[in-house]
């Protein structure tokens, strides 16, 4: 199973936030420790904020940061929130797509049963689980350099 980009990000910009949940982060420092352009991950983060993921504050002192404790996070249910606008196979998307293997297709029913059994597996891992460190090295590090890297 392959997941959009979009998800990937997500995933990420939660997995860090996990690590230090109380801590607001700037989405310019999220962006440039993860690697992900700015533009896209405002777009992410938007969309986590949507979904009770993360809230997001303006001005000084704002940030990003967790909206709910990271063990009540899975991962399973992240991948259903960010995915849904994209379709597996075509005769996945909500219209049906133009498969001219329907309605007698029999592969469509074996992608349905992979795709739970995906999710249902990531639905055993919660985000904090997977909480990721920043540059300086985890929980209560001292902060990183400034030029390295």
């Amino acid at each position: 199973m392959r997941l959009a980009a979009f998800t990937d990000y997500g995933l990420r910009i939660l997995m860090r936030l996990a690590d230090k949940p109380e801590e607001a982060l700037t989405t310019q420092r999220v962006a440039k420790e993860l690697r992900i352009p700015y533009n896209h991950l405002a777009k992410v983060v938007q969309d986590l904020a949507r979904a009770g993921y993360v809230r997001t504050q303006r001005g000084a002192g704002g940030g990003v940061r967790l909206a709910r404790p990271p063990q009540a996070i899975s991962l399973g249910e992240v991948v259903r929130c960010l995915e849904q606008r994209y379709a597996m196979v075509e005769c996945f998307r909500p219209d049906g797509g133009a498969c001219l293997l329907m309605p007698n297709c029999r592969f469509r029913l074996k992608l349905m049963v992979a795709r739970d059994a995906f999710l249902a597996e990531l639905d055993k891992t919660s985000i904090a689980e997977c909480a990721h460190p920043g540059p300086c090295g985890g929980r209560g590090g001292a902060p990183a350099a400034q030029g390295a890297g």
